[in-house]
């Protein structure tokens, strides 16, 4: 009877370097509704600037449907594109609302005098 040999194998690189394990999830892409809802509500009520919060509904929804029939590329370009305008819009939407608090402050303080 001969002696059964076992079967080594020596990894050659160190944990962790390599190929990502299958099992890893991948993260999928963001589609930015909430903050663009925001936007877009803060917009139309307060500022009259929801036509320009508008667009970044619009992609923040197709970023969803993409994310929903598995097109994870086509998400990621969208929600990419919705992050981006609902930045210019969170700006546009800051600096108008401060540009109305300082004509109310100044014409209150020259109301005044």
């Amino acid at each position: 009877m001969k002696p059964r040999q076992a079967e080594v194998s020596i990894p050659l690189q160190p944990p962790g370097a390599g190929a990502t394990p299958a099992s890893s999830p991948v993260e999928p892409p963001r589609d930015y509704v909430l903050w663009s809802l925001f936007n877009v509500l803060l917009g139309f009520g307060l500022t009259f600037l929801g036509c320009f919060c508008f667009p970044e509904l619009v992609h923040s929804i197709k970023a969803r449907d993409c994310k929903v029939l598995g097109d994870m590329e086509g998400a990621r370009q969208h929600g990419t594109r919705a992050k981006a305008l609902n930045i210019v819009c969170s700006v546009l939407l800051v600096l108008t609302l401060l540009g109305i608090t300082i004509f109310i402050i100044i014409s209150i303080v020259l109301s005044t005098t």
